[in-house]
C-alpha cells in the first residue's frame, strides 16, 4: 500500500519570517495527521528556519532544486550536501519551469537524480507534456521520454522510494486541471513505463503525484483515482488553511 504524499512547493515565495510563521502554524495543525506524508519545500533561503521548525515532527522538509556536484565552483548553486546538512529529506527535479526558464534538459535532470539518491535524498522528479504536445496526442510519448532517460542507469533499489510527479504544463498556474481521468491514464502509462525499464513489483512501489493547480476543490476528484497517489501543490500551498484542507483530502472523498 502507497503512503500518499501532498508536497507543497512554493516556488519564489516567503521571505524566511513569513515561511518560519507558516512552517509553526502548520506543525499545530497538522500534528495528528499520520496517513499522509506531507512535505514542504520552501526557497533556499528560508530552509534553514523551516527547518528547525520542523525539527522532530510529522512533516519533512524538501528543496526546490539542486546542483548534482557536491561541492565545487558553481556560483549561486545548492549541493546535495547543503541540503542535507539543512534537513532536507527531499528534494524536487526536473520541474517545468527549471526545465523552462533554465533549459533543463533530460541528461541534466539525470545527473541530479543520480546525485540525489546518493546522498540519500529523495527526489521529486516532475514529468510533463505542454500544450501544443497534449493537443498533438504526443502526451504519452513525451512524458514516457523523459522517464526513461531522467532515469537512465538508476537502480531498481533506488527507483522503489522515487517520487514522480506528473504535471501538465499547461495546467500549472492557469487554473486549469487535468480530469482525474485523464491524469489516471498519464499515472498508469508512467507506471507501465516504469515496469518496462525493471518490473512490476518495483513500479508498484513507486509514488506518482499529480501537479498542476491542484485545489482543496479538485483534490478530492484527483485522489480518488487508484493510480494517482499525491499531490504536488503551488499556489495553493501559500496559505496554510488551503494546504491543510488539501492535505486532509479524505474528507472530500464521496
Amino acid at each position: 500500500m502507497r503512503k500518499p504524499i501532498i508536497a507543497a512547493n512554493w516556488k519564489m515565495n516567503k521571505t524566511v519570517s513569513e515561511a518560519a510563521e507558516f512552517a509553526r502554524e502548520l506543525k499545530d495543525l497538522a500534528k495528528d495527521i499520520f496517513s499522509v506524508e506531507i512535505v514542504v519545500c520552501p526557497p533556499f533561503i528560508a530552509l534553514g528556519a523551516v527547518g528547525e521548525v520542523l525539527r522532530n515532527t510529522n512533516i519533512r522538509m524538501g528543496a526546490q532544486n539542486m546542483h548534482w556536484e557536491k561541492s565545487g565552483a558553481f556560483t549561486g548553486e545548492i549541493s546535495p550536501v547543503m541540503l542535507r546538512d539543512l534537513g532536507c529529506r527531499f528534494v524536487i527535479i526536473g520541474h517545468s519551469e527549471r526545465r523552462g526558464y533554465f533549459q533543463e534538459t533530460n541528461k541534466d535532470i539525470n545527473k541530479k537524480m543520480k546525485s540525489a539518491f546518493s546522498f540519500n535524498l529523495t527526489p521529486i522528479m516532475c514529468v510533463g507534456e505542454k500544450l501544443e504536445e497534449r493537443e498533438s496526442k504526443s502526451t504519452l510519448k513525451v512524458v514516457e521520454k523523459q522517464i526513461k532517460e531522467g532515469l537512465a542507469e538508476i537502480g531498481k533499489e533506488e527507483i522503489k522510494s522515487l517520487v514522480v510527479a506528473y504535471e501538465p504544463i499547461w495546467a500549472i498556474g492557469t487554473g486549469k486541471t487535468a480530469t482525474p481521468a485523464d491524469a489516471s491514464e498519464v499515472h498508469a502509462h508512467i507506471r507501465s513505463v516504469l515496469s518496462s525499464m525493471h518490473d512490476s513489483e518495483t513500479a508498484q512501489q513507486v509514488r506518482i503525484q499529480y501537479g498542476g493547480s491542484v485545489t482543496p476543490e479538485s483534490v478530492g476528484g484527483l485522489m480518488k483515482e487508484e493510480g494517482i497517489d499525491g499531490a504536488l501543490v503551488g499556489g495553493a500551498s501559500l496559505n496554510v488553511n488551503s494546504f491543510l484542507k488539501i492535505i486532509q483530502f479524505n474528507n472530500s472523498r464521496v
